[in-house]
């Protein structure tokens, strides 16, 4: 206990010094035993990420870039051409524009965005427009509050462009034919991507992890053993590691299953395109409803989802004749060159695991893995690339040794709770999506009730051919809502429903895509973070399914603010960049905002003083006003900051208006204040208006509660 009451005293310290509160964490927090890693330079392998989807791919080039080794293993034998996710939103874009260009080449390589900015609702893809929704705004284009813009790209490329980063970075990609060496007794998978390895159990103690790995080889099936310091299990929505480590979920099980079908027919993208573009096109007639996904009208490359009822349903009754003869119904005519590609159920959950971390802090889950959203607002992928983000400076920084093993408690601290918000807005936007078959007069909750009727009561005992004909019956007979007669504006019903429908859309209460407010505007309420008694309080706002635009906020767990700065240099090149490129991509490095204020220069001196003791590194930035000279500038920021290098000094740059964009005072402080960013971008401390009166004791204190240390 003592080390404990030693840190809960300075935290004390820290908010008797300063009239700030410290969010001073529970006993339980830091009760977990204090793991060694002292063998993680003996390690053969730090880190084994099991899962080489966006999550695991990104996870590993984020650890590479910050030194830390590692290795994937993934149980499939080839990258899956299924597009699967494809809306990318802009805080996962600002983390890709630190990968080697990565957000850059995915806004040259995806569609136009005139092709993808609207979702449609409409009888069928030739037939009547129920409504339109268009879900970008100018100042999505305006890069105002994000140095980004979201994107719509498919999954399996966004697959390649990460592993051709990660094979510049030195990995290799080798499935199980190609693994010569790589047999029962090999040494070395660091810097590997083993295709055809499926985890098949997991042994952990508090010293290190032994995974047990299964391939195939010479038709052989095969085990070896690899042993880790740490195991990151991304291993998507049914996660072999979050099953043999026992770690439940919790929420709305079986939302709704759906089929999916994977199509190309480039005549079916140039009609959209001439016709009427968009991402998603929401179709109802008599003969069918589905949702058509357009990933590339350019390329003519389709998923259209089909609810689906099992087990009156089967996946044979979905052949690749039977989804033509559907996908020609929806289109409202046929095609010459429509191409099945692929056809796969899938099951749509609302659960959160109901812990992230096990086996001795060991085992750590992340994307699907730790949480499954239904996939309305897109935030399944992109919360899994954002637990790579939090989670990869964390490892870098135990395994380097600045930081003690209680920082990877944190991870499960703050993003937990991030995913269960994200899971209710996913709920929220689900919902809104029901809305519009409801307002038609189709109410899921009518078929998916005679579903369970069949399934779990006296239906169940009925024939199965007479249990798929009821099933039938009925879903005909909500069809039949649809009917040209009925849906008409000349039809009192038709009227009434069609009203309902536009009072929806002009509303924005249908499915939507953009939620600015939760994408940038998340905050992390504790963990490795240290809150003052200016911070706001409490949980965040209840989700309301709704767009809500993001509000820079400085707050101790939120994202930093973005503006652009002019770095001042001895280059006669002017460089401008976000404030978020202040941060390092290539090592665990703080940063310190300031302004040039000899009491902020002070505090500069004794942060850098004190990251030394902490084995961190920091680096100071000081922001200038527009109006500083050149020479005033680099001879006083050089002199008061003497003889530390690692310095930056910006200066706030002019909007075209003319007027200042002033850094404080969108961080709502004032110049006096200061600001702490941890590696990932986001706040870590701040003081609004002054300085501590003891600079080095206080920082002191704020390294030992951020990095975990007693």
């Amino acid at each position: 206990m003592a080390p404990l009451l030693g840190l809960i005293k300075r935290a004390t310290r820290i908010s008797s010094r300063n009239n700030s509160r410290v969010r001073v964490y529970p006993a339980r927090y830091f009760q977990s035993r204090d793991l060694s890693y002292s063998n993680f330079e003996d390690a053969k392998l730090p880190v084994l990420i099991v899962g080489a989807g966006p999550v695991g791919l990104v996870l590993s080039i984020l650890l590479t870039k910050l030194g830390v080794k590692c290795a994937l293993v993934d149980k499939a034998t080839c990258f899956s051409k299924h597009p699967q996710a494809h809306f990318i939103n802009n805080r996962s874009m600002e983390i890709f524009r630190k990968l080697d260009g990565l957000a850059g080449e995915i806004e040259r390589s995806q569609p136009p965005v005139d092709l993808w900015r609207k979702f449609i609702y409409c009888t069928s893809l030739s037939g009547s427009t129920l409504g339109t929704v268009d879900h970008m705004q100018p100042q999505d284009f305006e890069k105002v509050v994000s140095p980004a813009s979201v994107a719509h790209f498919s999954q399996y490329k966004l697959t390649s462009l990460m592993l051709n980063r990660l094979e510049n970075l030195g990995f290799n990609v080798q499935s199980s034919i190609e693994s010569d060496g790589l047999e029962l007794d090999s040494s070395d998978v660091t810097g590997k991507v083993l295709m055809g390895h499926e985890c098949v159990a997991i042994d952990a103690d508090k010293e290190s992890v032994t995974a047990t790995v299964s391939f195939v080889k010479g038709g052989k099936r095969m085990e070896r053993n690899v042993q880790c310091s740490l195991l990151v299990g991304a291993d998507g929505a049914g996660s072999a590691v979050r099953r043999l480590t026992k770690v439940e979920m919790r929420g709305e099980r079986d939302l709704q299953k759906l089929i999916s079908v994977h199509f190309m027919s480039r005549e079916l993208g140039e009609y959209l395109i001439n016709n009427r573009p968009g991402m998603l096109f929401f179709i109802f007639n008599t003969g069918g409803i589905g949702v058509l996904v357009a990933h590339d009208l350019l390329q003519g490359e389709f998923v259209l989802q089909i609810p689906f009822f099992p087990p009156q349903q089967s996946l044979s009754d979905f052949s690749p004749e039977m989804c033509k003869m559907l996908i020609f119904n929806l289109v409202g005519h046929e095609l010459s060159d429509l191409d099945v590609a692929d056809i796969k159920p899938w099951v749509m959950h609302a659960e959160v695991a109901e812990k992230f971390m096990c086996c001795e802090n060991r085992v750590i889950l992340a994307g699907d893995a730790a949480h499954r959203f239904p996939p309305a607002g897109g935030f399944g992928m992109n919360t899994g690339i954002q637990d790579a983000h939090n989670l990869a400076w964390k490892i870098a920084a135990l395994v380097q040794g600045s930081a003690k093993s209680s920082i990877l408690n944190t991870y499960e601290t703050e993003r937990r709770p991030i995913a269960l918000f994200n899971t209710s807005l996913s709920i929220q936007n689900f919902r809104a999506a029901m809305s519009v078959p409801s307002a038609l007069g189709l109410d899921p909750t009518i078929a998916n009730s005679v579903h369970r009727f069949i399934n779990k009561t006296v239906g169940s005992i009925l024939p199965t051919g007479l249990q798929k004909t009821i099933l039938d019956n009925v879903f005909a007979l909500g069809r039949a809502q649809l009917s040209e007669s009925l849906l008409n504006e000349s039809n009192p019903l038709g009227h009434q429903r069609l009203s309902r429908l536009k009072s929806i859309f002009e509303g924005g209460k249908s499915l939507q895509l953009q939620f600015p407010a939760e994408d940038l505007g998340f905050r992390y309420q504790e963990g490795a973070i240290v809150r003052d008694n200016e911070s706001g309080g409490g949980d965040p706002e209840a989700p309301s399914g709704r767009r809500r635009d993001y509000v820079p906020c400085a707050e101790p767990g939120s994202r930093l603010p973005h503006i652009y700065v002019k770095v001042l240099s001895d280059s006669t090149r002017e460089v401008i960049v976000s404030t978020l490129d202040l941060v390092s991509i290539d090592k665990v490095e703080f940063l310190l905002i300031i302004s040039p204020l000899k009491e902020s220069y002070e505090l500069a001196r004794a942060t850098i003083k004190v990251a030394k003791e902490f084995k961190a590194n920091v680096k100071v930035c000081v922001v200038w006003p527009s109006s500083s000279s050149n020479d005033v500038v680099e001879r006083e920021s050089k002199s008061a900051l003497a003889p530390c290098e690692n310095v930056v000094d910006v200066m706030e740059v002019k909007e075209q208006s003319g007027e200042e964009a002033s850094w404080w005072s969108i961080c709502k402080m004032s110049e006096r204040g200061s600001i702490l960013v941890r590696p990932d971008e986001h706040i870590a401390w701040r003081m609004k208006s002054s300085v501590p009166l003891d600079p080095t004791l206080h920082m002191r204190d704020v390294f030992a509660i951020i990095l975990g240390k007693q």
